[in-house]
């Protein structure tokens, strides 16, 4: 399997994020990727390469699933936090007003000239810290999945996109969730573009994929599938209810599948299963996994209890489906683990394959 990996991944370091009510440093740091790549290096799982994508196809590649106001805004976000005051420069950039989508009151539709405002326009929480190499890091990340899906596009049987931050909380116009741009669904949307008629993305980050629910809950070539805590005790609380079935050309194409905190592996396991079922009904040619590995037992901010061996079992799993894959570098918090954790569930994957 090859590993396409992000060289600019280290721009983006968050100083401090709000967690529960207080400031703390950032959950999400260099290092969980730093960990995953010395572990690749010493299995040898495959070839380890940057990304040659040419910037045109990146632009069009992200323009397929995100919106222009949206991404011109994270272009420019960084020096436009500055130009506010150069004091900035020396803090990350987090939103502190929001527009309240659901009431009709504030309005988004038009832009203000504040950028604190702007920024809590496309901001859907305070715990993703922007900063000066954000945007550079994140597009870095695209052109990793980018090239991940012309790996499979071009036959591999697989490829993993390794790069932060990571991707699925990222939505069509919206960030959160410590993500930007969703990776997941430039692959998605980049295998369809390929040829790929009917893709689906099995997303097995302990926090649902609401980013990539929404961009494609309306279409019906998209087949997005979540397991996750539930929201009713676990972020991001307001999406990822089991009911929430697609809308439009979508519907049937979107399954949730929340969990309790606290399962363990018997009963994630059970709903993988229900998951690739899903897949095989859809009659899906390819497949996308948002891997996130924040459903192990010592993540700090998650609340499954699965264990390092119990990754092998779900990379095999995931071989079972016999369908030409892509892997996107998602959450996994305890960082010192972070490593063997993927690399044991790609390991699995190539074995059971």
């Amino acid at each position: 399997m090859k590993t396409l990996h992000n060289p600019h991944h280290a721009l983006h370091q968050g100083r401090e994020e709000m967690f529960r009510g207080r400031m703390v440093p950032c959950h999400e740091v260099p290092a969980r990727l730093d960990f995953v790549l010395t572990e690749l290096q010493r299995r040898a799982l495959g070839p380890l390469e940057t990304p040659a994508i040419p910037q045109a196809d990146l632009d069009a590649a992200i323009a397929r699933v995100h919106s222009t106001r949206y991404t011109d805004f994270l272009a420019t976000a960084w020096d436009e936090w500055v130009a506010m005051d150069p004091a900035n420069a020396q803090r990350d950039a987090l939103p502190s007003v929001w527009p309240l989508g659901n009431q009709h009151a504030f309005r988004t539709d038009v832009l203000p000239q504040n950028f604190a405002a702007r920024l809590g326009v496309f901001a859907y929480d305070s715990g993703s810290p922007l900063m000066a190499g954000t945007w550079t890091a994140a597009r870095g990340g695209a052109a990793c999945a980018l090239a991940a899906a012309r790996e499979v596009l071009g036959g591999a049987a697989s490829a993993f996109a390794l790069t932060r931050p990571p991707g699925h909380h990222a939505g069509p116009d919206f960030l959160g969730g410590y993500c930007f741009l969703n990776n997941g669904a430039i692959a998605a949307q980049a295998l369809r573009d390929g040829g790929k008629q009917r893709v689906a993305v099995l997303d097995v980050d302990y926090h649902h994929g609401n980013g990539t629910q929404s961009i494609f809950y309306e279409r019906n070539d998209v087949l997005t599938i979540s397991i996750h805590g539930d929201p009713a005790t676990e972020y991001p609380f307001f999406i990822g209810h089991a009911d929430e079935r697609g809308a439009a050309a979508g519907v049937g194409f979107n399954l949730n599948l929340p969990l309790p905190r606290g399962s363990d592996f018997t009963t994630w396991r059970a709903a993988l299963g229900q998951a690739l079922q899903a897949v095989a009904d859809f009659k899906a040619d390819a497949l996308v996994v948002p891997m996130g590995l924040d459903t192990f037992e010592g993540d700090p901010i998650s609340g499954f209890t699965l264990q390092c061996e119990d990754y092998f079992a779900v990379g095999a799993a995931l071989a079972s489906a016999g369908l030409p894959t892509v892997f996107t570098f998602e959450g996994g918090y305890a960082v010192e683990a972070v490593g063997v954790n993927a690399v044991n569930l790609l390991y699995g994957f190539q074995r059971g394959g």
